[in-house]
This record gives C-alpha cells, structure tokens and sequence, in this order.
C-alpha cells in the first residue's frame, strides 16, 4: 500500500467515529425538525445515515469506488448541514449558541476531511 493510501485510511478511521458521534448529538435537532416539518426531518435522517453508511462502504473499498462512495458521504454531509440551516431559517430555532457552534464545527471537520479523500 502506498503511503499517500495508507495516510487516507488512518484518516478516514479517525474521523469515523466521531461521524458516528456527531449523528447520534443530531438526534435532538432531527427530533425537534420532526414535530414541525416531517419531510425536511425524513431528508436529514436519510442524509445523516448515508454519511456513515457510505463512509463505512468507503473504508472497505478500494480504488475508484473508494473514492465514490466518499464523494456520496461528502454530499451527505453537506445535505445534512443544509437541512439544520433550512430548519433554523425556518423556524428560527437555536438549541444553544455553543451546541449549534459544536455540531457546525464537527461537521465541518467530517465535510473536510472528505473533501480531502475526494
């Protein structure tokens, strides 16, 4: 394996869990997105899953699909940002100002972690 391989796989199982991680601290907002708006809550759970589901996939893969099924978890991770954003506009709901500042920063972690592998 080369070295530029090996660096993105010890990468890639760095970041895992705290994927994991930060999807299961959504859990909240998705419950929260769901008593006002059930499509936009059903999009952010399908989205968040195939962040790690296709993250995963990632990570036993080798060569182009490797980086395919990265590519989708980046559009995943970006799709799930996009609908905590569209719920706020909307709503104009905040948890905390320091929750909402954790789980923006942890997902720009995964989205640039991605972009990387991409």
């Amino acid at each position: 394996m080369r070295s530029h391989e090996q660096k993105e796989r010890c990468e890639m199982l760095r970041i895992y869990p705290i994927t994991v991680e930060t999807m299961r601290e959504l859990r909240p907002f998705i419950e929260r997105i769901e008593r006002k708006d059930g499509d936009l809550c059903r999009q952010m759970r399908k989205a968040a899953s195939s962040v790690v589901l296709n993250m995963s996939e990632g990570m036993g893969s080798r060569g182009k699909l490797r980086q395919v099924r990265y590519h989708t978890a980046l559009g995943s991770a970006r799709e799930t940002l996009a609908c905590l954003e569209v719920a706020q506009a909307f709503s104009g709901w905040s948890a905390h100002p320091e929750v909402d500042a954790d789980i923006r920063a942890r997902l720009d972690r995964i989205i640039g972690t991605l972009v990387r592998l991409v």
